[in-house]
């Protein structure tokens, strides 16, 4: 798995690719979210294009990182999850607790302040 992240106005945007699954990818995952939840300010997008694949361990520290952004005022959303993952995210409902992007800069904009 790589991430990498940059700043766009106050959001921190976080570029994930590979597969975040039970074992190390989850570690890394969840590491380098409570890292942008310690360290940095204001909204976090994640970019989910090349995300391959997630499983409910990936699911699970998603959804446990946005209800700790949100409980410090901050927001959390995805954007441009392949079909398969939008399709996981439905199915599990999660689509209506998350904002889902299919846009950069409107993700960017719903996000800030």
């Amino acid at each position: 798995m790589k991430i990498e992240k940059r700043q766009q106005d106050d959001v921190t945007v976080v570029v994930i690719e590979g597969v975040i699954k039970l074992g190390e990818s989850a570690r890394l995952f969840s590491g380098y979210l409570k890292e942008l939840f310690d360290g940095d300010t204001g909204g976090v997008l994640i970019d989910m294009t090349e995300i391959d694949y997630v499983d409910s361990t990936g699911l699970g520290e998603l959804v446990g990182y946005l209800q700790r952004f949100e409980d410090q005022g901050r927001r959390l959303a995805l954007l441009r999850p392949q079909s398969r993952i939008r399709n996981l995210l439905k199915v599990t409902q999660l689509d209506k607790v998350f904002q889902i992007f299919t846009d950069e800069q409107e993700a960017v904009e719903a996000l800030k302040g």
